[in-house]
């Protein structure tokens, strides 16, 4: 699968910023996405727009032109419109059942993003969202592999999107999933606490079965449900055997490590897999961990095939300057994993 075109909306407004001292650092132990004027979004339509469904249908109508449509729409989304469905519930109680403003309701499914996106584009073609929680983005993906291998000629708007819902936050703060003190995001990696710091945002690519002009090709992709260290590292093991040619090793680990001294066991394990001259990148301190936050890897993963990474993303650096094949690992809360292997145009 190619990719040919990307966008992104996140906590930073240069996910590419080299000066660790410029970026925005977390609000009440949040990082919260910077959201853009959104001029291709309809005012009237707009207005009644969560958060999530603001963020990925900004993001995805750069890439949507008429001159060059794509057949069909695949998202993967955990908690799309979380905010609005509380909004709707609490409308119930507080109503009692009575006469309900429809606009909550219609903004709460988890398929709003691509159903807006259908609506406003006209696109009459495949629509789906995934919400596998931290693999919703990983199962979009193989969704866009299996359209194209049956349908070849076509191309896909790819994407992942999440809010940060003060519901959900409030559940998973009490759960212990996010860190319980004042963390900066760049001493993230120092602080070897339990929790991460909660992100948002979305990433969008086009992508087809065609080489031309693509950017980044999307080789392989492995998931993989287990909270067993030893079987992740023997499933990334055999994952690098089956679609590494013979005599090539990785150029850069793109690590999901989110500062959660929990699941930083399952990355260090994975790191011994590693060639001497493999240079290990992580990029969360940037934009925050979520369900989803892996497509926002794989749009750093693309980047990175053409440009240079900001030093202070760097975990381990080697004498490379240029990346051909580049392995992204995420890990969801130490139970969901993904391995996607991109390389580079050659």
């Amino acid at each position: 699968m190619y990719i040919h075109k990307t966008f992104s909306i996140s906590v930073q407004q240069n996910l590419l910023q080299a000066n660790i001292e410029l970026i925005n650092e977390p609000v009440n132990k949040k990082l919260q996405a910077i959201e853009p004027a959104y001029e291709k979004i309809p005012p009237g339509i707009l207005r009644r727009m969560g958060k999530s469904i603001r963020m990925g249908v900004g993001a995805a109508l750069p890439l949507m032109s008429e001159t060059d449509p794509v057949n069909g729409i695949i998202m993967g989304s955990a908690n799309a419109g979380m905010e609005e469905c509380v909004k709707f519930l609490n409308q119930i109680v507080q109503y009692e059942e009575g006469q309900l403003t429809p606009g909550n309701f219609v903004q709460s499914t988890g398929n709003v993003i691509a159903g807006q996106l259908g609506l406003i584009t006209r696109n009459k073609g495949y629509n789906v969202t995934h919400v596998h929680a931290g693999l919703a983005f990983e199962n979009a993906v193989l969704d866009a592999i299996m359209q194209l291998n049956t349908n070849p000629s076509n191309s896909y708007l790819l994407g992942g999107v999440d809010e940060i819902s003060s519901f959900h936050y409030n559940i998973e703060a009490l759960a212990g999933t996010y860190k319980k003190e004042e963390v900066s995001n760049k001493v993230l990696y120092e602080a070897g606490s339990p929790g991460y710091l909660v992100g948002e945002g979305a990433a969008m690519f086009v992508v087809s079965a065609e080489a031309n002009n693509f950017i980044a090709k999307l080789t392989a992709i492995a998931t993989i449900h287990s909270t067993d260290i030893e079987l992740v590292q023997a499933q990334l093991k055999m994952f690098l055997q089956k679609n590494l040619e013979a005599g090539t090793a990785i150029d850069l680990f793109l690590s999901g490590e989110n500062g959660d001294n929990r699941t930083l066991p399952f990355y260090t394990a994975c790191e011994t897999l590693l060639a001497d001259d493999t240079a290990i990148v992580r990029y969360k301190h940037m934009t925050g961990d979520f369900p989803t936050a892996s497509a926002l890897g794989l749009w750093y993963a693309c980047e990175f095939l053409q440009q240079q990474v900001p030093q202070h993303m760097f975990k381990k650096k080697t004498s490379k300057t240029s990346y051909r094949n580049i392995l992204l690992y995420n890990n969801f809360k130490g139970l969901q994993h993904s391995f996607i292997l991109v390389s580079k145009a050659w």
